[in-house]
């Protein structure tokens, strides 16, 4: 009888260690590496009827993208969800490998749900990404995260092509993101957390939020998530006993003297998901916190928005739904945007005094904060933002199939489109490229293009069977906006994608092109007169023949119509 009841207790004590993550065993001192987070989830999934582990395409480091999805009636199919007015969070984690706090903090949720020691409301469903950046969490080490207080061992922040995953939403030029497009638009979620780990200044807090800036979600999501939602995230983590305040958006600053919401544009998560009008947020735990803390704070925080998503879930749903509808007829789209300064709100902060002393290790002043003077007061807090260069929305776009880039992004990213039956002539408004610079140096792969001007036209231009229309009275409008515009920040042409358009591919031989320029003058007297008047006011230019020859060749028939005009055509109401 003693050695069956010693039986029991250790199947029940290897059971519970089973049970435990690496995270837990270790005391707070270690992370999850991605074969235990996968193959815990995995034991998840054969233990719980309320689990679910899928595989949903590849990543650059040639393992697969997991999504683990979690509903308490066992049920696991996203279409039905949105059907029943189920709210579904999507829980992204370990874009940045050194920051793991929500690879352990999931964990540990998933199982709580999985043995009912959190009931997971019956309006909420959950989707969990373990590690998304596979890559760089297999490129473990205890050195890359120089100003982070543990755990002892972690991932690195570039991917396997050395990516910042949370650059590359928009130009998805990994793998990864391609794969978590899919995920995206396969669950639709109302709502994304894509945990993180702070970078910065030095204070007392140790979880901050970033939420969509809610200007760019637009007036009726924005101002619920501001007004309603947000403030509830901010009780119920005080009731948890966190401070959480928002992000502190400022580096080698006092932030004492106020900061700006943090501008999500679209190449980060949630800039990318708030296209589609997913409310998003970026948990930022402070990264001189123990680990210990800045897991359980990721915790609370995660099961904060579960509860809160579960009794507002009505009216988020309505929110986002209306916001949905304003997106299809909108017609003015705003590119850029920069924070309004004369408006802000106040903020509890509690920080460190922050000054200069002596340097150690170069004899020079440097910042730092003082723990034995802390401090908590109000700052400002800047979140209101305004929109710039507002773009009125076309009927639709054309694209030639030959931008099968471009156009496989839009198809990733559902968005609708027909093809011509056949060669077609059609009157559009073109882009041309007047003025851009480039980054001298690379940019996560690319010398991005800013600083765009352009001049549009009429034009008809002949367009051939299977080159693609994209009416814009659909869900995608702003995505398609934002990225086929070319003067966006974060737009397909700001990220190099039709940089072919910038090269001339034609020329001539001076000696040829001069008898050739001759007859064009002779046979073009307004060419001919406008030609004489540029000599007669422009010196360099009367003294230059170069010159003179490539005006008239630009002037010609021969000059190639392709060259600086953007290959994204408008068909414009006008028209």
């Amino acid at each position: 009888m003693k050695s069956f009841f010693c039986g029991i207790f250790l199947f029940v004590t290897i059971n519970i260690n089973a049970q435990q993550t690496p995270f837990e065993k270790s005391n707070g001192r270690e992370t999850a590496t991605y074969f235990q987070a996968i193959h815990y989830y995995k034991s998840l999934d054969k233990a719980s009827g309320k689990i679910l582990m899928r595989e949903m395409g590849i990543t650059d480091a040639g393992y697969p993208l997991h999504l683990v999805l979690i509903s308490n009636d066992g049920k696991f199919n996203p279409a039905i969800w949105h059907q029943q007015k189920k709210v579904i969070i999507l829980i992204n984690n370990g874009i940045h490998p050194g920051e793991p706090d929500g690879i352990d903090a999931s964990m540990m949720l998933a199982r709580d749900i999985a043995q009912n020691k959190i009931i997971l409301p019956g309006n909420v469903v959950l989707g969990i990404i373990p590690i998304y950046n596979i890559g760089g969490a297999l490129n473990r080490n205890s050195f890359s995260r120089a100003n982070q207080n543990g755990p002892e061992a972690y991932g690195f922040r570039g991917n396997a092509q050395n990516l910042d995953l949370n650059r590359d939403f928009i130009k998805s030029d990994s793998k990864n993101a391609r794969s978590f497009a899919e995920i995206f638009h396969y669950l639709n979620p109302d709502i994304l957390i894509d945990n993180h780990v702070s970078d910065g200044a030095d204070y007392q807090h140790v979880m901050t939020l970033i939420a969509t800036q809610y200007d760019k979600l637009g007036q009726e999501l924005g101002d619920w998530l501001k007004k309603t939602f947000e403030p509830k995230l901010f009780t119920g983590m005080h009731d948890k006993g966190w401070d959480l305040v928002p992000y502190v958006n400022v580096e080698n600053s006092d932030p004492s003297k106020g900061f700006t919401q943090f501008y999500d544009s679209p190449r980060y998560s949630s800039g990318y998901a708030a296209l589609f009008n997913t409310i998003s947020f970026m948990p930022e735990t402070h990264m001189l916190k123990p680990y210990k803390q800045r897991v359980k704070s990721t915790y609370d925080l995660m099961l904060t928005m579960i509860q809160q998503a579960s009794l507002n879930a009505k009216e988020l749903l309505e929110k986002r739904k209306i916001a949905i509808e304003n997106t299809i007829h909108q017609n003015r789209f705003a590119l850029s945007w920069k924070p309004d300064t004369t408006q802000y709100s106040n903020i509890t902060f509690k920080g460190y005094k922050a000054g200069y002393k002596k340097s150690d290790a170069t004899g020079l002043p440097v910042l730092y904060y003082d723990h034995n003077k802390p401090f908590t007061k109000q700052v400002k807090f800047y979140d209101v933002y305004i929109g710039e260069n507002f773009i009125e929305k076309p009927l639709a776009y054309i694209i030639p199939q030959g931008w099968w880039n471009v156009i496989d992004l839009l198809k990733l990213n559902h968005v609708q489109m027909e093809t011509l039956k056949k060669d077609t002539i059609i009157k559009v408004s073109a882009y041309h490229i007047v003025y851009y610079k480039s980054f001298p140096k690379a940019y996560e792969k690319h010398h991005k293009n800013y600083n765009v001007s352009v001049s549009k036209t009429d034009e008809k231009i002949k367009f051939l069977k299977g080159d693609y229309i994209i009416s814009l009275t659909q869900a995608a409008n702003r995505y398609l906006i934002e990225t086929l515009e070319p003067t966006g920040n974060d737009g397909f042409f700001a990220w190099n994608f039709f940089d072919a358009i910038l090269q001339e591919k034609e020329g001539y031989s001076d000696y040829r092109w001069d008898s050739i320029a001759a007859q064009i003058l002779k046979s073009n007297p307004v060419l001919n007169r406008k030609f004489q008047q540029k000599k007669i006011s422009d010196s360099p230019f009367a003294n230059n023949a170069s010159l003179q020859l490539n005006y008239i060749y630009k002037n010609s028939p021969y000059y190639e119509p392709a060259y600086l005009r953007y290959p994204v055509y408008r068909i414009e109401k006008a028209l």
